[in-house]
């Protein structure tokens, strides 16, 4: 809420309406458009709250409206006037202050404006590098300042609904210990460490579990998180993370709390999250949709087609079944007509994602069947595979033949590409849960055991005996918040029984010389009275994003990175001087 003690305005400008017709009023902002109309000049100001139309009358402004014959868009101007109706006809009804407008009778420049790099009002048309370069512009747009007024509504909600839950917010620290598990840190050389290096925390892990060690037992964090990886939409270095931790707590303890917290904070942006939300176990989610992330906005559901083809003569097939492999499909409805090497194109989808090769069979129009492959089927698993994927004239039947984890990996890759190059509609917040994950997965190019979350998630109690002979069967107390199709937090029940946490480390190959290398800290504190604990770290930005329907993270960032890293509007990252590098112990190649 505006507080005119605090500033030289007497309102916003979008705050005026009817109501204020009469009143003598001070406002200030830039000039957002000027209209010279002969005997009369408007001028639109635009402040961070909105628009309103400014009137210079010749008769009523006087040395005003001379003032208002020079200046020019985003030109920075304080105005006084009375407020009037808006002439019959002239009311804008797609503006908030389209009833009113400001007979100015007096003004002054603030401050002038050189011809910016682009116009604010074509700013969504403008190279994103050259957005980024000049964001301070870019940020003038009501649309990019709508994303910023949004985040700060939801983390303010985050704070709020923490607090009143009883979470202590708690800083943890910027520099810490790189540690081997998870993406590429970040690191900074120790002057006072010759040789040494900090690293920047990918995220408050340990120290939130040190806090539970330490009875604070309800923590929250506004974190900032560092990762040195790849980038994409939906990726920065830099991140934002609501990190959350509670003691003496089950799964369905941090489920529960954490859906009435998202109730309340996505009610910040006039969306109804019906709780509880529904359940899906990683197992399903990777068997219907071939990912842990699925988005249920629309089907295209995957579905199993081994016993359609348990008796195929088709090499492929049989071979594959033979491995113990799975027949696996979806059916695209709408691409039955697509041509030859449109389909074609869709090898080399299916390949990039993991597979040897993709069949399939299209069916353009009722009792019209292509495919290189059809030759090779029988009536009973044509009908079979008709029946399976519920096939009509128009669709495009798509099928991977592999191991069962590629099988359900490369028809997910393959459901959302076909979603988008079919417009699927795709609307509304479909949000679920996925549990269940399995404790480890095999890291093939490492030829070792890797933590499906991390290294100090707590194995399913019952699943704990398996832990050395059957490593990939255990499962674990985790659970992913998703939405859209996209992970929005991730969290899980932690270890905290020291010799369990060293089993673990163990499994994931850290030798006891080196678990207590890195982790002796954390083990120590184990050793001391840790109490049972979880928690869930959520993307802020990611969260934003898809609330403010955005396709990419940087347009709710006040000052992004481009997808190399760089900051066009600063140039970081950029070169030190040979001084400050010799300070740090550190010379250039």
């Amino acid at each position: 809420m505006f507080d005119a003690r605090y500033s030289i305005r007497s309102h916003v400008a979008g705050s005026l309406r009817a109501e204020n017709v009469g009143e003598t009023v001070t406002v200030a902002g830039w000039v957002h458009r000027r209209r010279d109309h002969g005997g009369l000049i408007f001028i639109d100001l635009r402040d961070r709250s909105g628009l309103v139309q400014c009137v210079f009358d010749p008769e009523a402004s006087g040395e005003a409206f001379v003032l208002a014959e020079r200046v020019r868009p985003e030109w920075v101007v304080q105005l006084t006037g009375t407020i009037r109706p808006r002439p019959e006809g002239s009311v804008n009804p797609n503006l908030e202050t389209g009833a009113i407008e400001i007979v100015i009778t007096s003004a002054e420049v603030l401050n002038t404006s050189e011809t910016p790099p682009f116009e604010v009002d074509a700013a969504s048309e403008t190279d994103e590098t050259l957005r980024l370069k000049y964001r301070y512009i870019d940020l003038r747009r009501p649309e990019a300042l709508d994303a910023l007024i949004l985040r700060d509504r939801v983390t303010q909600r985050f704070r709020k609904s923490l607090e009143h839950r009883g979470f202590l917010e708690v800083e943890t620290p910027i520099l810490g210990r790189s540690t081997p598990e998870g993406a590429r840190d970040f690191i900074v050389p120790s002057r006072l460490n010759p040789g040494e290096f900090y690293a920047l925390p990918q995220s408050p892990q340990l120290f939130k579990q040190l806090l539970m060690v330490g009875g604070v037992e309800r923590y929250y964090q506004i974190a900032r998180c560092f990762r040195d990886e790849d980038l994409r939409a939906d990726r920065q270095p830099e991140f934002t993370q609501v990190d959350i931790e509670m003691s003496f707590v089950t799964q369905d303890d941090v489920i529960t709390m954490m859906e009435d917290v998202m109730h309340e904070v996505m009610r910040e942006a006039d969306v109804d999250l019906v709780t509880p939300l529904r359940r899906m176990t990683y197992a399903e989610a990777m068997d219907r949709f071939g990912s842990d992330r699925p988005d249920l906005r629309f089907g295209m559901e995957l579905a199993c087609l081994s016993s359609v083809f348990a008796e195929s003569e088709f090499k492929v097939f049989a071979s594959v079944l033979a491995a113990d492999g799975r027949i696996k499909g979806i059916n695209a409805k709408g691409a039955g007509d697509w041509s030859r090497g449109r389909i074609d194109a869709l090898n080399q989808v299916a390949l990039d994602a993991g597979a040897k090769g993709l069949a399939w069979v299209a069916f353009p129009t009722e009792g019209d069947v292509r495919s290189p492959i059809a030759k090779f089927f029988t009536d009973e698993e044509m009908a079979g595979l008709k029946k399976a994927l519920d096939v009509e004239p128009g669709d495009l039947v798509l099928m991977i033949a592999d191991g069962h984890g590629v099988a359900n990996e490369v028809l997910g890759v393959l459901r959302l590409h076909m979603a988008e190059e079919l417009a699927v509609p795709r609307v509304g917040f479909e949000t679920l849960w996925v549990v269940d994950f399995p404790l480890f997965k095999w890291d093939a190019e490492e030829q070792r055991y890797a933590a499906n979350h991390h290294p100090f998630t707590r194995p399913f109690d019952e699943h704990v005996d398996w832990l050395e002979e059957r490593p990939l069967e255990v499962l674990s107390y985790s659970y992913d918040l998703v939405m859209n199709g996209l992970e929005i937090g991730g969290g899980t029940l932690r270890i905290h029984d020291v010799a369990l946490q060293r089993k673990v480390l163990g499994i994931l190959g850290h030798g006891e010389v080196q678990a207590e290398e890195q982790f002796g800290f954390l083990l120590e504190a184990l050793s001391l009275g840790a109490p049972p604990h979880g928690g869930i770290a959520l993307g802020l930005d990611r969260l934003i994003m898809v609330l403010a329907g955005k396709h990419s993270i940087r347009d709710v960032i006040a000052f992004p990175k481009t997808s190399s890293g760089s900051c066009p509007l600063t140039g970081a990252p950029g070169e030190v001087s040979a001084r400050q590098l010799r300070e740090v112990h550190l010379k250039r190649d």
